[in-house]
């Protein structure tokens, strides 16, 4: 595998025959309920370079949503993951534990901001590892409510639907939803500068508002967490402004609320911070992870604060796939090569190398309202010349010229007006710059 060429090659439209026929086989198959991007089907990947069925080689912009952090197949993990294949397959922990969930949880319980003891818990989702945050806050502070933000995803059950902010695609139709869910302001510093400007640049500002909200429609006394990305993802890679995410996390400290940071796209060295939490030096009660933590296998964990982690009954917390022992190996060797390859440094390199031709192409087109993120988490608001009116349908239209191109890149955003860039931090420079240039020309034949 680590001999699939990292160069773009397209020998057939996209998508291709085979491709396409796939497509056919898929619509009559699979649940139409289930929405592709692009539809092309992979036959291998690796590093920065998926390959399709036809022979068609794209770059991936994508990392299959923030997963393949490591790359790929990533070799240390595929070493590891065929070792622990060929011992078992699965035993289920709560009935016969095994070292490796043990070793998992030791080894989040490391790198997790926090200083303090700590316990871990594994589950398969992004959205388990939510929905199991809220019930161990709860459990813990024996009060109801849960707060979350304008923007926000959280994943697709129940409860995380509740906490997730947009409806289409993926509230509508699908209610009721857990009860005891509110809603509060983020910052989002490109948007409040259009109305504050001190509010784009003074955190604690927005916190203030965001505060008032919650104090004057929750209250305190019925609040058990606040669940907060510390860059949203799925709402379009907003960077809160400094000082809104510490602002926050002490006001829960003095009113007994348990402050979640969901981590589960921007964990794993994909800002330039092994957390994003990092960034403004807080450390949040509870994390959740998930994405890039196995390098592609299902895994997620909740890690937290010893006391907090430890208020569920015996038997109240679990699953059965949960720390499946291949993911576990899978992530083992993932946080090794993160730690042992330099990844973390690597996605800063790679958000200067990303956000520098962006900015300068913004210079000249006005459409570019916002270039923001953090390391290989980078995103493009599009907004319609001399406004900054959302443009939905020019960012389709870009996502669609870059897959024809040969570039997965994804899109995002309450409005649908942002492209996401989520490569894998083993990219090389060079296909990543032929991805940024084809993406920045594509704009400007639109």
């Amino acid at each position: 595998m680590a001999g699939l060429e990292q160069t773009r090659q397209l020998v057939t439209e996209i998508p291709g025959p085979a491709s396409l026929e796939l497509t056919k086989r898929r619509a009559a198959a699979v649940s139409h309920g289930v929405n592709v991007s692009l539809p092309v089907f992979v036959a291998r990947a690796f590093g920065g370079i998926i390959e399709d069925v036809d022979g068609n080689r794209l770059i991936d912009l994508a990392s299959g949503i923030a997963v393949t952090t490591v790359g790929n197949s990533s070799p240390r993990v595929v070493e590891a993951v065929r070792a622990q294949v060929a011992e078992f397959t699965h035993t289920c922990f709560m009935v016969v534990p095994y070292e490796q969930y043990v070793a998992v949880a030791e080894e989040l319980n490391r790198i997790t901001p926090g200083s303090g003891e700590k316990r871990s818990v594994l589950f398969n989702s992004g959205a388990e590892a939510v929905e199991n945050a809220v019930k161990i806050a709860r459990s813990y502070t024996r009060k109801p409510a849960v707060v979350a933000f304008n923007h926000a995803y959280h994943g697709r059950t129940n409860l995380a639907m509740a906490l997730t902010a947009k409806s289409k695609p993926y509230k509508s139709g699908f209610g009721p939803f857990a009860p005891e869910v509110y809603r509060a302001p983020v910052s989002y510093p490109y948007r409040d500068g259009l109305l504050d400007k001190e509010l784009a640049t003074d955190g604690e500002k927005a916190a203030a508002r965001a505060i008032d909200v919650i104090e004057s429609q929750v209250g305190a006394d019925s609040l058990a967490a606040v669940i907060i990305e510390p860059i949203a993802g799925e709402g379009g890679f907003i960077v809160p402004a400094d000082g809104f995410l510490p602002t926050l996390l002490d006001w829960c400290r003095k009113n007994d609320v348990v402050f979640i940071a969901d981590e589960v796209q921007t964990g794993f060295a994909r800002t330039g911070a092994m957390f994003a939490c990092e960034h403004e030096g807080i450390e949040p009660d509870l994390i959740c992870t998930a994405k890039g933590i196995a390098d592609g296998l299902p895994l997620s964990a909740v890690t937290g604060r010893a006391q907090i982690m430890d208020a569920s009954h015996a038997g109240g917390l679990g699953g059965t796939f949960g720390g499946n022992p291949v993911a576990c190996a899978a992530a083992l060797a993932t946080i090794s090569t993160i730690e042992s390859d330099g990844l973390i440094e690597r996605a800063r390199q790679l958000e200067r190398l990303i956000t520098e031709p962006l900015l300068r192409l913004q210079a000249g087109d006005d459409r570019i309202g916002d270039v923001r993120g953090r390391g290989a988490m980078v995103a493009i608001e599009l907004v319609k010349s001399g406004t900054a009116e959302p443009d939905a349908e020019l960012t389709q239209k870009l996502s669609t010229a870059a897959h024809a191109a040969g570039v997965v890149v994804l899109t995002c955003g309450m409005f649908g007006n942002i492209i996401r860039l989520l490569p894998p931090l083993t990219i090389g420079d060079e296909l990543l710059n032929e991805g940024l240039d084809i993406l920045g020309r594509l704009l400007g034949d639109l």
